[in-house]
């Protein structure tokens, strides 16, 4: 009986380390411990006690693809701002709020850390950039907190929006919190316009492994859903030195890929993209051009084997829009709408390596180097192997500023103006 006594007693124990070692568990349990929000990854407790409507909005990425995120939330005009009816009245939705925008660009890309066993740790990274937004702090001087989290990355939002949303709850803070899958999943359903073939979703290896598109469209139709995921092509975007194949390379690549495979699983006729990272919207035409490329493609026997496959004109779904519409309606619904002008402009942060930390593993370029970036293990929400810090246009790879500066102009013209 003893025995038997003192192993039901190890059992219990083990299952009790076992929660308090998960990631959720953890970052819950460091917030509460640091209430003042003086240590990385806490929150001042009292910041969320009073009238929250004229803070700003927090928006979070793996990089700087949530800048798409970002310049459809400035863009977005579906309301009248008065009354709130529907219908664009030539006033952004949000042009009475501000942002803060971090993008965790030392630890991206986010969609590598599941094919390498890091999930957990992956999701520590998640509620990380969540209580940064959260808190004040930063390497160089204060942040505001924020009223509500916008998961402006598809990986993140597939392993990290559960979690955000249950910390929330836990720590007793009224803050909105919206993902990008969930609102383009909507958006699929809701401008089919015609199109009711074959959905490719075009994601991270990592977003694509979660199944979280598939899952989320299921849930709003019955389309047929086949996934492409790419390793290598949001980095490129993020002009990340490690890839040297060109981005037109990459996607005419991984596309033709990808139709090879369809094509032997006798895959329904595809006629929508899902834009299923947030990098690809700023490739979006190149996409476009890879997939008329091959179904123009012959085989040796004159044959073209993709032309039945691809429709002539491809619908593309971008789920930035629809995230938008998704914040102002939660926002509008909370009666947490801002009803102030803004003082401020909007702040936007990114992560570096920090070079003193313990241990830590750079790259020549004094970037995290591949195998340190890794090989992390959980359970560490407050290291700071990374800090944050301001990011301007003279922070980003010029290829990236490029693209930035052509495609989203409302978001170039704030960062152009930030400190």
């Amino acid at each position: 009986m003893a025995a038997f006594l003192r192993f039901t007693l190890l059992c219990v124990f083990a299952v009790v380390l076992r929660a308090t070692d998960d990631p959720l568990a953890v970052a819950i349990g460091h917030a509460k411990a640091h209430p003042q929000g003086d240590v990385p990854a806490s929150f001042v407790a009292a910041d969320y006690r009073g009238d929250l409507r004229d803070l700003p909005i927090g928006v979070f990425d793996s990089g700087v693809g949530g800048l798409t995120v970002l310049e459809a939330l400035k863009a977005h005009d579906r309301h009248h701002n008065l009354t709130g009816a529907d219908g664009a009245d030539g006033v952004p939705d949000f042009a009475g709020e501000r942002f803060v925008y971090f993008g965790d660009q030392a630890n991206m890309p986010y969609g590598n850390y599941s094919a390498v066993g890091r999930t957990d740790f992956l999701r520590e990274l998640i509620l990380r950039d969540a209580l940064f937004l959260l808190g004040r702090r930063q390497a160089n001087g204060t942040k505001p907190p924020v009223k509500a989290i916008v998961i402006a990355c598809n990986t993140a939002t597939a392993y990290g929006l559960d979690d955000i949303r249950a910390a929330v709850k836990a720590w007793g803070i009224p803050v909105i919190v919206i993902g990008v899958v969930e609102a383009g999943a909507q958006g699929l359903a809701e401008t089919a316009e015609g199109a009711q073939g074959g959905v490719a979703v075009l994601a991270t290896v990592g977003t694509c492994a979660s199944n979280a598109y598939p899952k989320a469209i299921a849930k709003v139709t019955g389309r047929p859903v086949r996934q492409l995921g790419s390793a290598s092509l949001a980095a490129a975007i993020e002009g990340d030195p490690s890839v040297k194949t060109p981005i037109r390379d990459i996607i005419r690549a991984d596309v033709g890929a990808f139709l090879k495979s369809a094509a032997a699983d006798g895959a329904a006729p595809i006629d929508t993209l899902m834009l299923g990272c947030t990098h690809y919207p700023l490739v979006a035409d190149e996409i476009a051009a890879a997939f008329a490329y091959w179904r123009e493609q012959s085989d040796a026997a004159g044959r073209k084997p993709y032309a039945a496959l691809v429709a002539p004109r491809l619908k593309q779904v971008n789920p930035a829009a629809w995230t938008a519409e998704a914040l102002w309606r939660s926002l509008r619904g909370a009666k947490m709408m801002a009803v102030t002008k803004p003082s401020s402009g909007d702040q936007f942060f990114i992560s570096v390596a920090n070079p003193q930390w313990p241990g830590v593993g750079l790259a020549p370029d004094g970037t995290l180097a591949y195998e340190y970036k890794y090989g992390r293990s959980p359970n560490q929400v407050g290291r700071e192997d990374t800090i944050n810090v301001p990011m301007t246009a003279d922070r980003l790879p010029g290829a990236t500023a490029g693209l930035v500066r052509d495609k989203l102009p409302l978001t170039w013209r704030s960062l152009q103006g930030a400190r």
